[in-house]
């Protein structure tokens, strides 16, 4: 992965459903299970009335900090989108004519349900004239054009060995369950969940207009051609490695692999006229699609298209449409109970399709300049104490330790929101056509990243709009950006004191600050190109000591029988354990000459403690934390408090833990990485 975030944001299809607002600053002890000791286990110690007392709600998957923030901001978008929705003078193409058309339309559910499913008659008789393979191909490439991929992910960023450069990648993809895994495991789950998809593909399809018999039949063609398809996928733990998802080609030797897919009438046709070379990530998935192009019938592609078609545009039609979509996707594949309401759901759609002209809006009025201030003053600590660790690193030779130095060097941070905003003029939306207004946006996005390609590289974009609540770390800027969004209790509260501060946004800039060092990220170099600057010697001594987490987070159990995977986790586990290191130490540069007052019975060191550990409490059902353990690269909560504190001195002390207690791994387990 290019971009690491902070944050595992698939489990919730939507966030924040209203609830008492509760530890917006500090900490609240009565958020604690004192008669669970520290040295035990100290997420249960410091969040187990929390969890007791927050059942996922219905709506949910799972619930925690970052949902209650979440609907602490979403609150205020929902006031800014109305308060758009109400003007009508302002100039077209504003910010708010933008929010306030598409929330209007969005919200006008008698149009919606009016129009069912005629908004995509178009697309399915198009699939219905589909007579050759050439003709699949071409359809292809409109969906892709248009900002709807199928069969393939296409993506647009800089070429990995050459930053000067932007390129586009063709990626694995076309499946409809969340990876490669749901459609090759045997358990009994597994088989169970396939026929439930099989189930649900077969209920989409009867929807759009074809009869139960058939439906089920093209469910069974769908569910075949997907499996094929996953069968040629990479597994996660070889996705952990950017050079296997790396592969420039000319246009001609793609052609070469996938001789039925002409790559040059694609690129034509997405508009990327002078595309001479891309890279071809994953050639055996391309390969494979080869095949499928070449041998399978075109009545299993059309209902392969169909399938994709009304997965794709279901959540945005009438209300049998999205209910049986959120009966599979919501209920059966995340245990949530019950849909948001429509108005939430607008207010996530727009943070992806209008997150710019939205974010304006945002930070206009809910992002004081102070609180950049502060955040820079704590990076500066952070970057002060990752330097230190570096120079006294004993594993690390000479050679290595000055690249590494060097990296550090280059670090930038980006904080609030961006200084250059997505161009949107030209867009118009209509304040009673929902369906076309996502369909326009979609479109238009999509030329702005096409658009890249061949361009010089603008490196005051941003990856995230500034209301969300995330952050994130970018290999080839060597950046790591915190969205406003974010920029808030329990993460960062003006009111509390540094010690709480270092250790939630603290530990979260120190975690982002370690991607760059993490099993990927050390990858690329202090110019942000995919280029090994470690000698043997010491990669080896890395990689032995990354193995070691690996080993300690596959003893982690999330549900009996289902153990974590510590090799697809390991790059947010080593932010982890490297985030609250550099936060400690940090912390200690900010508290120096300075008295360690208590609060609260509490010293500034457990205060750190505590500030990492309540960022990082859910409650999950138990469908979300299997998709959690399944598809996700981040470990789920309990692991990401215990699994880097049983690893460090500094708690141990802080909370008067000893040798043989639970939260005290022994020398011959312990990691220290950075």
């Amino acid at each position: 992965m290019l971009v690491r975030t902070l944050a595992a944001t698939t489990l919730a299809l939507a966030i924040g459903p209203v609830f008492a607002q509760t530890n917006v600053a500090g900490l609240d002890a009565k958020n604690f299970d004192t008669a669970t000791a520290a040295c035990s286990d100290f997420y249960q110690h410091a969040n187990g009335n929390w969890l007791k007392n927050n059942p996922v709600p219905a709506a949910y998957s799972s619930w925690g900090t970052f949902n209650e923030l979440d609907e602490r901001n979403n609150a205020k978008l929902r006031e800014i989108a109305r308060e758009a929705m109400a003007v009508r003078t302002i100039a077209a193409g504003s910010p708010q004519v933008l929010v306030g058309s598409f929330y209007a339309a969005a919200l006008d559910e008698a149009t919606i349900e009016q129009l069912d499913a005629s908004p995509i008659a178009a697309d399915l008789k198009a699939i219905e004239r589909l007579r050759k393979r050439e003709d699949v191909a071409a359809l292809v490439r409109d969906w892709h054009a248009r900002g709807t991929p199928v069969l393939f992910g296409l993506g647009v960023r800089q070429d990995l060995k050459d930053t000067s450069r932007i390129i586009a990648y063709a990626t694995q993809g076309g499946l409809g369950l969340p990876n490669r895994d749901y459609y090759t495991r045997t358990d009994a789950d597994s088989v169970k969940l396939r026929d439930q998809y099989r189930a649900h593909i077969a209920r989409m399809l009867e929807l759009s207009g074809i009869k139960a018999k058939k439906a089920r039949k093209q469910a069974d063609a769908v569910l075949a051609l997907e499996t094929r398809l996953a069968e040629a996928a990479l597994p996660r733990e070889e996705l952990r490695d950017p050079n296997k998802s790396y592969n420039v080609v000319t246009l001609e030797a793609a052609n070469a692999v996938t001789p039925a897919f002409d790559w040059r009438a694609f690129f034509t046709g997405i508009g990327v006229n002078d595309a001479k070379d891309f890279s071809l990530s994953h050639p055996k998935y391309f390969a494979a699609m080869q095949r499928e192009l070449a041998e399978t019938p075109v009545k299993d592609w059309q209902a392969y298209l169909r399938w994709h078609l009304v997965n794709g545009a279901a959540a945005n039609l009438s209300k049998r449409f999205v209910d049986a979509d959120f009966a599979f996707t919501g209920t059966t594949l995340r245990g949530q109970k019950a849909l948001k309401p429509r108005d939430e759901r607008t207010v996530d759609q727009m943070n992806t399709l209008l997150g710019d002209p939205l974010g304006q809006l945002f930070v206009a009025k809910h992002f004081p300049p102070e609180a950049k201030a502060r955040m820079m003053v704590m990076i500066g600590n952070l970057k002060t104490a990752l330097r230190a660790r570096l120079e006294q690193l004993p594993w690390m030779g000479e050679a290595t330790r000055a690249q590494a130095i060097e990296k550090w060097s280059t670090f930038t941070p980006k904080i609030g929101y961006t200084d250059v905003w997505k161009d949107y003029s030209g867009v118009a939306l209509a304040r009673d056509a929902h369906f076309a207004n996502v369909r326009t946006l979609q479109r238009h996005l999509t030329k702005l990243n096409l658009a890249k390609i061949g361009k010089p590289v603008d490196r005051r974009e941003w990856g995230m709009p500034p209301q969300q609540v995330n952050a994130y770390y970018n290999a080839t800027w060597n950046e790591i950006v915190f969205p406003a969004g974010i920029l808030q209790p329990p993460f960062f509260d003006m009111n509390a004191d540094d010690a709480l501060n270092y250790g939630a946004i603290g530990a979260v800039i120190g975690h982002e600050l370690l991607h760059g060092f993490d099993d990927s990220g050390s990858r690329f170099d202090a110019q942000g190109r995919l280029n090994m600057w470690w000698t043997a010697e010491d990669r080896k001594e890395f990689e032995a000591r990354a193995d070691k987490l690996v080993a300690q987070a596959g003893e982690f159990e999330a549900l009996p029988g289902l153990k974590l995977n510590g090799r697809v986790s390991l790059g947010e586990n080593i932010g982890d354990l490297g985030g609250v290191t550099m936060a400690y130490g940090a912390l200690e540069l900010a508290l120096k000459d300075k008295p360690h007052t208590r609060i609260d019975g509490l010293t500034p060191e457990q205060r750190f403690f505590h500030g990492w550990a309540q960022i990082w409490r859910r409650t999950y059902t138990e469908e979300a934390l299997k998709i959690q353990v399944n598809v996700g690269p981040h470990s789920p909560g309990k692991f990401r408090v215990n699994g880097p504190y049983a690893n460090l001195d500094a708690f141990a002390e802080a909370f008067g833990c000893k040798a043989g207690d639970a939260m005290v791994r022994p020398d011959a387990t312990r990691v220290q990485i950075w």
